[in-house]
């Protein structure tokens, strides 16, 4: 019997940065198949509507075999279920990063105890890279080049009415 080995990789992705690929690359050396998880409804003020960062998820990740790109609402643990993918993958970039995602660990635990959460950490190139400080930089007239995907560079760009 062949074993699909399927996980979930979730996030906002606003926008999806290198550290995101280098955590989707990553998962794919465990993983016989990772979907991309966009979530639409977040906590989060986007910079992106759903359908953009779908797009630039798509557009960022061409190349790159055995990945989905779906968007989902509600809790990850019950689109997990729904995708038929019992693991999450998480990135870990440093200690605050650890205590907050142990703590969503164990509430996906609880929540279906199924469900495992498994942590990678990126590499040293990409270990401060978040959406984050990609939008700061960005805002502040700062170059993006080196922490993004082109595609997003230039809808980052785009955004701002910045020229490169």
């Amino acid at each position: 019997m062949v074993i699909n080995k399927t996980a979930i990789y979730p996030g906002t992705f606003d926008p999806i940065t290198n550290g995101h690929i280098d955590m989707l690359t990553k998962a794919l050396r465990v993983f016989d198949v990772v979907i991309l998880a966009v979530a639409s409804i977040t906590n989060k003020h986007t910079l992106f509507s759903i359908d953009e960062r779908l797009e630039l998820c798509k557009v960022a990740t061409i190349g790159i075999e055995n990945i989905r790109i779906e968007k989902y609402d509600g809790l990850t643990v019950n689109f997990a279920k729904k995708m038929n993918a019992y693991t999450i993958i998480r990135g870990l970039r440093n200690g605050s990063d650890f205590e907050y995602e142990q703590q969503m660990a164990m509430v996906n635990k609880k929540l279906d105890p199924k469900i495992e959460s498994i942590f990678l950490i990126p590499d040293e190139k990409n270990i401060f890279v978040s959406s984050s400080m990609v939008k700061h930089i960005i805002e502040s007239g700062g170059k993006v080049k080196e922490f993004v995907p082109e595609c997003v560079e230039k809808a980052l760009v785009n955004y701002y009415g910045f020229k490169k």
